[in-house]
């Protein structure tokens, strides 16, 4: 009798049991519902308060603790202003304002220039900038900063500074043969039209090979991995990777990427480990340029022009964690005053998606950089120039945004 009882007790607590988890699993669906099924997310503000100064060249990382972290330099000019610091911001993972902005880099005397950042397998963060020597692009040398302690209020605390100093192999050779293809092929920049026997003989100089190196857009780190920074100089209107297979305590130069006018490149990693970095074009083709790896960065293909659009502005890219990728750019070929993001689906064969962030004749939107977070969310920022002055902005946003205008 007892044990009836007793089965019969346990068989109710069962069913009772069942019933309850059913009950939560149903509640769960419905919280999760409007998740699956939420609207396109997109909210932008301004970092700080719009700037008489010259405020520009924006990076952006997500601390490990969720925190937002972002650069910029600040000053009265650009490399003619030699009060020229690198500036930053951060917002709680818990959201509410940016906090004021913190000096993060000030080399006393000599401008300093685009910043861009990264967080690092050992979670350290990197903060890459130029310092300008003499005033000119062409005596630019980055150098970097690495801490391990960024997560509270203010500047980083600083560990280590360095600087990347690289010896580009065969650098007159490729740049040469790429300018004979090129005026085989297609007009070179304004700039160089009268001036191609000056620019071959600069090219064997070795000091303006090894000077005027400097950053723009975020290092990428590869699956092996190697970490390829993308640098670019404005003396010859080229680029090339800063290469470290040791976690940045050596670097190495890759061969160039010789297009003439393909400046500040963003590199992104196909599944088959190929890369394709996208580039500002500075000449008179009026479209995005890219080049292949397929080598980890060594060495490129040919300089070449895809069908996006560019007016000679920077732009930045990531590969989502969905393995599409983004472009973030100025989608005109004249002006900043229009910046977009585009989608691609197939690794960078087609984009077939299109939203623009800003749109406003008369206006400056343009040096992105562009990061996707742990929770899914893209964040860009960039420099925001308007009539009363100027300040970085950063925007939130979702894919399914990006393709809800289409």
């Amino acid at each position: 009798m007892r044990d009836r009882k007793a089965a019969k007790t346990t068989d109710m607590f069962t069913r009772h049991w069942k019933w309850i988890r059913a009950c939560s699993l149903i509640a769960a669906g419905l919280v999760w519902m409007p998740i699956l099924n939420a609207a396109p997310r997109f909210s932008t503000e301004l970092i700080f308060p719009l700037n008489p100064q010259h405020n520009h060249a924006p990076a952006i990382v997500e601390c490990p603790n969720g925190d937002l972290l972002v650069s910029w330099y600040r000053g009265s000019g650009e490399r003619k202003a030699d009060d020229v610091a690198v500036y930053g911001a951060r917002r709680s993972r818990k959201g509410g304002p940016w906090s004021e902005a913190f000096l993060m880099v000030d080399t006393p005397g000599f401008p300093d220039g685009n910043t861009a950042m990264f967080i690092d397998g050992r979670e350290r963060l990197w903060l890459f900038w130029p310092i300008v020597l003499a005033n000119t692009w062409e005596s630019c040398i980055t150098t970097y900063r690495v801490a391990s302690r960024y997560e509270g209020k203010g500047a980083p605390k600083w560990d280590w500074q360095g600087q990347i100093l690289l010896k580009p192999p065969l650098f007159a050779e490729d740049v040469n043969r790429a300018l004979d293809e090129r005026m085989r092929t297609a007009p070179l920049p304004e700039w160089m039209t009268n001036r191609v026997a000056e620019f071959r003989s600069t090219l064997t100089n070795k000091l303006y090979q090894r000077l005027g190196w400097q950053p723009r857009c975020k290092p990428t780190v590869l699956k092996s991995g190697r970490i390829v920074m993308p640098l670019y100089t404005d003396t010859f209107s080229v680029s090339l990777m800063a290469l470290s297979d040791d976690g940045g305590e050596t670097w190495f130069a890759s061969r160039a990427l010789a297009g003439f006018g393909n400046i500040q490149p963003a590199v992104l990693q196909r599944k088959d480990g190929s890369l394709v970095a996208y580039m500002r074009e500075n000449g008179p083709l009026e479209r995005i340029r890219a080049s292949e790896s397929r080598d980890e960065g060594v060495t490129w293909s040919p300089v070449e022009s895809i069908s996006l659009a560019n007016p000679g502005t920077g732009l930045d890219a990531v590969r989502l964690q969905n393995g599409h990728w983004c472009l973030i750019h100025n989608d005109t070929t004249e002006g900043r005053h229009s910046l977009a993001v585009t989608i691609s689906e197939d690794e960078g064969r087609t984009w077939r998606w299109t939203r623009r962030l800003e749109h406003q004749p008369g206006d400056k939107f343009h040096y992105p950089a562009i990061i996707q977070a742990r929770n899914g969310t893209i964040h860009a920022v960039y420099s925001y120039f308007v009539a009363g002055g100027k300040s970085m902005k950063h925007a939130a946003f979702d894919e399914e945004w990006v393709k809800a205008g289409h």
